[in-house]
């Protein structure tokens, strides 16, 4: 009869994961994250600009509706959904838009600014002041 040899007890196995191990996963996890935040607030600003542009354009569009109808540009944006009290001919006013004026996506009244029959609109962009060079004007 042939001796069955014994196969040594192995040493204590690993069934679990070290403290460092998990620290690292979790730091990577976080540096992941941080990046796909980082490039979806960029997406997000772009959005916001391309939106903004679009408003002004249609801002555009109605007051040269407004100066069509009445014969020049109005003296502020709230004559495109109110009859201003300022008209020579209030019976030329009709209403263009049937809301007031929204905000531009960061939530500034979009700039208005009128110089005889020159205007200039503008949305103040992220800062929100006027004349920094992040001004959109579509």
């Amino acid at each position: 009869m042939k001796r069955q040899r014994r196969q040594p007890l192995r040493t204590m196995q690993r069934s679990a994961f070290t403290l460092l191990e998990v620290m690292l996963v979790l730091v990577i996890i976080a540096a992941i994250a941080g990046i796909a935040v980082y490039n979806i607030g960029g997406i997000q600003e772009g959005a916001f600009k391309k939106t903004a542009a679009g408003q002004i354009s249609n801002l555009k569009n109605m007051l040269e509706q407004y100066r069509l109808n009445v014969g020049s540009y109005p003296s502020s944006l709230e004559a495109l959904y109110a009859s201003p009290s300022d008209l020579a001919d209030p019976t030329k006013w009709i209403q263009i838009s049937r809301d007031p004026i929204e905000p531009d996506p960061w939530n500034n009244a979009y700039e208005y600014k009128l110089n005889g029959n020159v205007f200039e609109l503008r949305s103040l962009g992220p800062d929100g002041q006027s004349g920094t060079e992040d001004d959109i004007t579509g």
